[in-house]
């Protein structure tokens, strides 16, 4: 895979200055028409061989181009903020906004090869973390991203030529690291391991490039060139061009078989009985989030459910049993112009709590399967891909310690259209109630076979929807807190 990388590529200096003005011209009239169109964000990944240039091929592209519309980021140690949470938050925390261009540098893949090579995970773990990042990136190029994936590459001699060469520089002996030489003695490691996770990862929406990092010159142009052509090539890219959704939606579910009439929407409980239990259920609730265990795991709930179903209740009957500093209410509106410029679940990976902390989110990431797919905020092929973008959302949480809580609380026709009536009336309610309340409710078969199709799709052992029955408060509101008290305990237990 490598064979190309090793055969001594060179160019000349004159063939260097006459192709440079050409390219420099094209990279800023790409990169300003990627600022002005501002559609899809530009992802440059940048790994290989330490020697192999890929330092200075960064410092010429910022030269070359507008740094002030290139964000370069280092990922190397992670910071306590960042082992306090799932490895993939640094990354989406990070990501460039459409317009702009990010470099990564120590991404995903250094940090696999990395453990890799260093034994801290087997073959079994590298294939997890593969197929972790080719999911991570066909969502990402599913919302619109541009990746290029370079590797900077170098023979085991040229390797070692370089580094001895450094090292007798009194002027360049400052550029090599710890990590050069620690590469110098694993190279046939490090090169088989990432020659399999090339070869894996390497796919038509994100493919690698391998560049031969021995002639400065070489690789500066190669790179260079690479950059615009696939600039080019997307910019005259439609923004419109049509998408064929893979799949067909559920949906058109007879009445008698939704999922949502199923329910026994007569529970109810008495006044008297719900103070106990209130009482008993957010003690119990309050102990759990002081447990020494609690230390290891984060804790999220994710409200959703019908208008006037009583979210807003349960959420303060939660949040009562606390102290303020151990959570953090999350309300979900219309994104914001930040919101809109990033994938969709961006808005969501930055509120991900540490370990020890929770974080209710009073609306989620479901939207794009409920409003946004009846509103026609998103194109069918946007939503259908989102039941499987969203599973390994919650998959990728699950596994690195956090505890999901997901509620749907539903009412019935009749006692939404009395819950509106009241709002209505009561002058400290009304804000509560608008046009757009009784425009959903228009809608209301709609949202139920969407319902039904986000359950079916998106129940997963492990987050599994809590269907809450919520015609009565009372019983909503112990459920709710009796749900989250049952998944934190059982977590807790397992330890």
């Amino acid at each position: 895979m490598f064979e190309s990388a090793e055969i001594g590529h060179s160019i000349g200096h004159k063939e260097y200055e006459d192709a440079l003005p050409a390219l420099l011209e094209g990279l800023l009239d790409a990169q300003y028409a990627l600022k002005e169109q501002a559609r899809f964000p530009v992802i440059v990944l940048i790994n290989g061989i330490e020697g192999a240039g890929k330092g200075e091929t960064v410092k010429l592209l910022n030269e070359w181009m507008d740094p002030r519309l290139i964000q370069v980021e280092t990922f190397d140690v992670q910071t306590d903020e960042e082992l306090a949470r799932p490895p993939e938050w640094r990354y989406w925390r990070r990501l460039p906004p459409k317009g702009r261009m990010g470099v990564f540098f120590g991404n995903w893949y250094s940090q696999m090869l990395q453990a890799r090579v260093a034994g801290e995970i087997k073959d079994a773990g590298l294939e997890q973390a593969i197929d972790a990042a080719q999911r991570f990136e066909r969502m990402l190029c599913d919302e619109g991203a541009l990746i290029f994936k370079f590797w900077f590459h170098l023979s085991k001699k040229q390797m070692k030529t370089r580094l001895k060469v450094l090292a007798e520089d009194p002027l360049r002996s400052w550029r090599i690291t710890p990590l050069d030489w620690q590469q110098s003695k694993t190279y046939d490691k490090f090169v088989r391991h990432g020659e399999h996770m090339l070869r894996q990862t390497s796919r038509d929406y994100a493919p690698w490039y391998i560049i031969e990092g021995n002639d400065q010159n070489y690789r500066a142009l190669t790179v260079g060139r690479l950059l615009l052509e696939g600039l080019q090539a997307a910019l005259r890219t439609p923004a419109d061009k049509p998408e064929q959704p893979h799949a067909a939606t559920i949906g058109a579910n007879l009445e008698e078989h939704q999922l949502l009439a199923s329910l026994n929407m007569r529970q109810v409980l008495e006044k008297d009985h719900y103070q106990r239990q209130l009482t008993l259920e957010q003690a119990r609730l309050a102990g759990l989030m002081r447990h020494k265990r609690m230390r290891r795991h984060a804790l999220i709930a994710a409200f959703e459910g019908n208008d006037a179903a009583g979210k807003g209740g349960a959420i303060r009957r939660v949040a009562a049993a606390l102290d303020p500093r151990q959570y953090h209410i999350v309300p979900i509106a219309a994104p914001t112009d930040e919101e809109r410029a990033q994938p969709y679940l961006w808005r969501f990976w930055r509120h991900i709590p540490p370990r020890g902390k929770f974080t209710i989110f009073d609306r989620s990431w479901y939207g794009r399967v409920l409003v946004e797919r009846i509103e026609g905020l998103c194109s069918p092929a946007d939503w259908l891909r989102a039941y499987g973008e969203i599973n390994d959302f919650e998959e990728t949480l699950v596994r690195n310690g956090v505890v999901l809580v997901k509620f749907w609380l539903a009412i019935d026709k009749d006692t939404q259209l009395a819950r509106f009536e009241e709002r209505e009336k009561i002058p400290h309610k009304r804000f509560k109630i608008g046009p757009e309340d009784w425009r959903n409710r228009e809608k209301w078969a709609q949202y139920s076979d969407a319902v039904g199709d986000m359950v079916d799709r998106t129940s997963t052992q492990l987050a599994p929807w809590t269907l809450v029955e919520a015609n009565d408060k009372r019983f909503a509101r112990i459920k709710v807190l009796r749900t989250l008290n049952d998944a934190l305990a059982a977590v807790l237990e397992k330890e």
